[in-house]
């Protein structure tokens, strides 16, 4: 990824450095237009003066300097015109084909910025508190209360999740089944499962009378800590990783998926504590 983004860095300079130079070898060029008259009258009257001889050019520098002398009409008016020269509007003013090409180039290098931002915008990494992101639910004792509070089942939107406790006596047979990312959270009596059925991807909800998760879609069935107990599943609901800190608060890692448990585990050996919501399907 990091090699990515320094690619597409470099694209982006380097469009910026061509949009420069094109802008600065646009400004560069002569204006093209017709010249007034004005113009040509003065341009044919530097030819003649480019024509004297030495002699003739310092005698005429000799009645410049005297107010009293007299001079030729062409020479009064050539004088008079010398003093300004009102620029040709043609020739200062920008072309249309001048002002066509800085529009392409300025659009072109506006594009190319855009495009490389949102690219990096895409790449860069996101540093909110929703799902991909490390979740801090607040003290443990209060995320079991609101587990109590919602007849065992704590449905996180934010991460994608659903978080129930898991059995202290049951930890001695985790250890022997799950990871140490899992085991963190499962030790201090909590686990959180990823909303995804693994069949198909459809949103499991859980069965208040069941105590179970059951998945409308394809009749999936789970306990109520992810593991498989009916149905089409290949394996239990997935989890994520786990952690609590020096504060005694439960921390939820939904950028790390762990994959559910495999068909045939059943830690908690818990059963249907109800009628199920949805029929068994079969295997």
């Amino acid at each position: 990824m990091a090699l990515i983004i320094i690619a597409i860095i470099v694209i982006v300079l380097a469009a910026a450095v061509m949009m420069f130079a094109g802008l600065k070898r646009r400004s560069s060029e002569k204006g093209t237009g017709r010249l007034s008259g004005r113009t040509r009258r003065t341009d044919k009257q530097a030819r003649k003066i480019s024509s004297y001889t030495g002699r003739e050019f310092e005698e005429q520098a000799l009645q410049v300097a005297e107010p009293s002398t007299e001079l030729a009409p062409e020479e009064q008016e050539l004088l008079e015109t010398a003093v300004y020269i009102e620029p040709d509007a043609d020739a200062v003013g920008v072309t249309r084909r001048q002002f066509l090409n800085r529009s392409v180039i300025g659009l072109a290098g506006f594009g190319l910025a855009g495009f490389g931002g949102s690219v990096l915008a895409f790449l860069w990494p996101s540093f909110s508190s929703g799902f991909g992101s490390k979740i801090n639910l607040g003290a443990v004792s209060d995320v079991k209360q609101q587990i109590k509070d919602n007849n065992n089942f704590f449905y996180v939107p934010e991460g994608r999740m659903w978080v129930t406790e898991y059995p202290v006596g049951s930890i001695e047979k985790a250890r022997a089944t799950y990871s140490a990312p899992e085991l963190e959270g499962m030790e201090q009596g909590l686990i959180a499962l990823y909303q995804k059925c693994p069949h198909l991807g459809c949103r499991v909800p859980e069965c208040v009378s069941s105590q179970w998760f059951e998945c409308p879609c394809h009749g999936s069935q789970y306990n109520r800590v992810g593991e498989k107990r009916g149905g089409p599943a290949p394996r239990g609901l997935d989890r994520f990783a786990m952690l609590v800190n020096n504060q005694g608060e439960f921390i939820v890692d939904t950028g790390t998926i762990i994959q559910g448990p495999p068909i045939g585990t059943n830690t908690t050996g818990q059963e249907a504590e109800g009628p199920n919501c949805i029929g068994e399907a079969s295997e």
